[in-house]
């Protein structure tokens, strides 16, 4: 199914056999709105349409105020997916603040076609009003906007929002240095994680998101602008942080020369779209040219590692470089440009016949981008995907030390650290102690504590070498998940549990006086292993668990 807004184009095959009709002359570079200096910091002003490039003040600006990459407390402990776009997603992050045509065009989509909701960023309440009455007005599905009051500078939200990955079985944001001096947009996630109440880790990078693209497989392709952009790193050490930060193995390309593309990011010319089917762009009016080289040199490598490669026609008209790669997938769904410049219009049909191809199992809607693609960008460009939580209604927990192999004695403060998710909120939290490696969580640490992801724990007087921990979260619908101890830990107490006698064996003796004691129930019972008030089957099997 295929739906447009707007102007039906003409065949390419036409469009390309045709001569050059016009004589290329010198044409002034196009205007752009302009932060305003104040101090030592840029503003900002509401609805200007700053590209997606650096404007010349800001240039300016960062040769006295260069960017560095964010101090971090490390990369995400344990098990770690980051997120392909083509992924069942919750939905897509906009931020109010220009080119707002296009951004009702694309939540209509989303909220009608792609089953999704969207999150818009906004300045204050009262842009808000103006906004949620826009989008109504437009036919947005209004149950599905969730607006967020936090202030952006710019709207080009995929260069500074969020990279989501899994961390266990939670949702948890991956955040870097914004490649612009545009300090609230760089803020942002900041915000935003603490508003879905996710995790955040800080990427020692300077970036931009839209240089980015991955598969489902862990493989992921950025052009080496990155390396431009963190001269004190090697390109194995860029490709190693973003191993360790995202779990996915990174492929370094040629980036376009800036007089083509001046943002010089990967998804200008590239779309992965399936684990292994990706679109690329192909240059007719340009055979030979650098970014022709740099698109069929990748597209050949991409055809020989076995991907399905799929090429959408680009064009650069003067200052403008039109592409149709720069495209959004939202679950079955996917949102792709059209243009109406004469020039390029011929080859909307064939663009939309490659995604067609490359996605046939997916609604493919085309929306008209002339107005945005001169500020060096597209629609890819103004979403960023946040992906479903992985329980559905159900939330998560991931626990993130206590994991096995530590050694505990009684009386010791342990912080016990955790993360948490759900589809609306956690709002309580359980910790558990197993002394049997898992078998049983019986000894309740703390019940109901908040979901603030810490809770320091008094060690208990036992000894076990089976010790694990249960992280119990909840909602308010009833609904519970969980998440144990990776491994055994020990916990150095005077009491070892099933040593009934007392003269530091469980053996043969204890046993005996367990089962002398079999099925007595209250306070004074000697054969209370676990000291739930009974002498039952779970006294014998912790009794054996220590046994010798």
């Amino acid at each position: 199914m295929k739906t447009r807004t707007g102007l039906v184009g003409t065949g390419l095959a036409v469009a390309w056999a045709a001569p050059l009709m016009f004589v290329l002359v010198a044409v002034a570079a196009p205007e752009t709105d302009e932060p305003l200096p104040r101090g030592d910091r840029l503003v900002y002003p509401e609805g200007a349409a700053i590209p997606r490039s650096l404007t010349p003040v800001e240039r300016r600006h960062l040769e006295a105020h260069p960017l560095l990459p964010p101090r971090s407390d490390g990369p995400p402990t344990g098990p770690i997916h980051c997120v392909a776009e083509y992924e069942p997603m919750e939905g897509i992050l906009i931020a109010w603040e220009s080119f707002y045509s296009i951004l009702r065009e694309l939540a209509l989509n989303v909220t009608t076609i792609g089953d999704g909701d969207v999150y818009v960023a906004v300045d204050s309440g009262g842009e808000q009003s103006s906004a949620y009455s826009s989008l109504a007005s437009y036919g947005v599905d209004m149950d599905r906007v969730h607006f967020v009051v936090r202030q952006t500078d710019t709207v080009w939200i995929r260069d500074y929002g969020p990279r989501y990955i899994y961390e266990g079985e939670c949702r948890a944001i991956v955040d870097h240095t914004y490649n612009r001096p545009r300090p609230n947009d760089d803020a942002f996630n900041d915000y935003f994680s603490i508003y879905k109440n996710h995790a955040e880790y800080d990427l020692p990078l300077v970036h931009g998101g839209g240089n980015y693209h991955l598969n489902a497989l862990d493989e992921g392709n950025a052009s080496r602008l990155i390396c431009n952009e963190n001269p004190g790193l090697s390109e194995q050490e860029i490709i190693d942080l973003w191993l360790d930060y995202q779990n996915v193995y990174t492929t370094l390309w040629e980036p376009f020369p800036t007089y083509v593309d001046s943002t010089q990011h990967i998804d200008m010319w590239m779309q992965i779209v399936a684990d292994d089917v990706i679109i690329i762009s192909d240059w007719p009016y340009d055979p030979g040219s650098t970014q022709d080289q740099i698109c069929d040199g990748a597209a050949a490598d991409f055809a020989s590692w076995g991907w399905t490669v799929h090429r959408t026609p680009a064009r650069r008209v003067y200052y403008t470089h039109y592409t149709y790669t720069n495209m959004v997938v939202c679950n079955d769904l996917v949102m792709i440009p059209y243009y109406t410049n004469g020039s390029v219009a011929p080859l909307n049909d064939d663009a939309l016949a490659a995604v067609e191809a490359a996605c046939p199992d997916k609604t493919i809607v085309q929306i008209n981008c002339e107005s945005i693609i001169g500020s060096a960008g597209a629609i890819h460009c103004i979403v960023m995907h946040v992906p479903e939580p992985w329980g559905g209604e159900n939330p998560t927990a991931y626990l993130k030390n206590c994991n096995g192999g530590e050694e505990f004695d009684p009386g010791e403060q342990i912080e016990i650290n955790w993360i948490s998710d759900d589809d609306v909120e956690v709002t309580g939290v359980d910790l558990l102690l197993s002394t049997d490696g898992g078998a049983n969580y019986d000894t309740t640490i703390v019940q109901d504590t908040d979901d603030d992801g810490a809770y320091t724990w008094t060690v208990p007087d036992v000894y076990t070498t089976q010790g694990r921990i249960r992280v119990v979260v909840h909602d308010d619908d009833g609904n519970s998940g969980f998440d144990d101890s990776d491994g055994d830990f020990t916990i150095n107490g005077s009491s070892l549990p099933g040593d009934l006698d007392g003269d530091g064996d469980v053996d043969t003796a204890d046993l005996l006086a367990l089962l002398a004691d079999w099925g007595c129930s209250g306070e004074n019972c000697p054969g209370d292993v676990d000291g739930d008030g009974d002498t039952d089957t779970a006294d014998l099997l912790l009794l054996l668990a220590n046994w010798g």
